[in-house]
């Protein structure tokens, strides 16, 4: 009679159970077997993916093995792969987006924007189109001395001129600047806001409206007071920040900008 037993040492040994991989796909509602945290998949980020509870709290679980239970049962979680593109994509001026073509040659012809702010934004939404086309924006720092810089730049058929102007209303003096240019390679075109801040959607940067400012106090200051944002430089970077394309632009200087490329690009440098 035998006092002990003894492991088949030739029996096959019992396989683990195999944990199931899952794509961490925006929705899946999973558990960190850690903690106990409960959450949907909010996004992947470097490492790890971010939870989000009942009670919109985020936290962010590193990923590994067992890391994760569905339904109770242990889940390792991994990232997401990215849909492929079924299409083109779009730039954000919501032109076609032509990948690996590189920027063309400045030709000779320019467009023309009355201060940094402008560029900065004809940049954010147009920069793709106009590095393809070969096209410098250049910031003139007002429109006071207009038709003198005009003249300067000396405009012909490959030499063309767009200028956005800001403010650009019947009786302002932006217009009658405007009125007093007469060239058939020049195109001003503007938009009626005073500034263009106020060309950017207010929903776009979080609030209800711009701000009415009194007359003869600076329009930005009297925006970032009323708004508490600090100096005018904090403001752009508010304003700038919430441009991510053509989308958050009013209609008027989505129109004139667009007029002033196809303009310059109409015929070759």
């Amino acid at each position: 009679m035998r006092s002990h037993s003894y492991d088949d040492v030739l029996a096959t040994p019992r396989r683990r159970r195999q944990v199931p991989e899952l794509p961490a796909e925006p929705g899946l509602v999973v558990e960190d077997a850690a903690g106990g945290f409960c959450g949907a998949v909010v996004r992947c980020e470097s490492g790890g993916v971010v939870l989000e509870d009942r009670h919109g709290r985020h936290r962010m679980f590193p990923f590994g093995p067992a890391a994760f239970l569905l339904d109770g049962q242990p889940v390792t979680l991994v990232p997401a792969r990215r849909p492929k593109r079924t299409g083109p994509s779009r730039s954000a001026s919501g032109s076609v987006r032509l990948d690996g073509v590189r920027a063309r040659v400045a030709r000779g012809s320019r467009i023309w924007v009355e201060g940094l702010h402008d560029a900065e934004l004809v940049e954010r939404v147009w920069g793709h189109d106009l590095r393809v086309e070969g096209v410098v924006v250049e910031p003139l720092d007002g429109v006071d001395s207009l038709a003198e810089r005009i003249a300067a730049f000396d405009p012909a058929p490959g030499r063309r001129l767009g200028v956005l102007v800001d403010h650009l209303v019947r009786g302002s003096k932006e217009s009658r600047l405007v009125d007093a240019i007469d060239h058939e390679h020049v195109l001003v075109t503007g938009h009626p806001y005073v500034d263009v801040w106020q060309a950017v959607k207010p929903a776009s940067v979080g609030i209800a409206a711009w701000p009415a400012v009194p007359k003869g106090q600076e329009w930005k200051s009297g925006v970032c007071a009323a708004l508490g944002w600090g100096d005018p430089g904090e403001g752009w970077r508010r304003v700038l920040g919430g441009v991510r394309s053509f989308r958050d632009l009013e209609t008027p200087l989505l129109g004139a900008v667009e007029r002033l490329i196809d303009f310059v690009t109409d015929h070759p440098a």
